[in-house]
């Protein structure tokens, strides 16, 4: 499956940023999807991960109750829905799948073996 992540920008602090990743080769549905990211000189974090079926949801403790992850399997399409942005998120955000067994909760990069190329997110005060 290939991965293509949209939707970054510039915004400022209190804002609002909607993620989007389509993916394309294979249906999504066949895959555990989550977002990731990285900021300048950091290590990549796990941000939020769903399900196949958007039974399980899962975030990372910082961004628990402002982000909201989703997803189409119709469409083929994963979201983020950001709000309340602040300095710190600011990152470039990476879609990915994986199809094999994935804990949600763990958000271990090595379990999502597809990923998109990133999509740059600046959260300036």
């Amino acid at each position: 499956v290939q991965l293509q992540a949209s939707g970054g920008g510039f915004v400022q602090v209190g804002g609002s940023l909607r993620l989007s990743c389509t993916a394309s080769g294979r249906t999504l549905s066949s895959y555990a999807t989550a977002w990731f990211r990285q900021a300048l000189g950091k290590e990549r974090e796990f941000v939020a991960a769903i399900s196949r079926n958007s039974g399980v949801t899962s975030y990372a403790d910082s961004v628990k109750g402002r982000f909201t992850i989703s997803r189409d399997n119709i469409k083929n399409t994963m979201t983020l829905q950001m709000n309340s942005l602040n300095t710190e998120d600011t990152a470039v955000y990476y879609c990915t799948a994986g199809n094999g067994i994935v804990t949600l909760r763990a958000g271990r990069p090595s379990e999502y073996p597809f990923w998109g190329q990133g999509t740059l997110v600046t959260v300036s005060s």
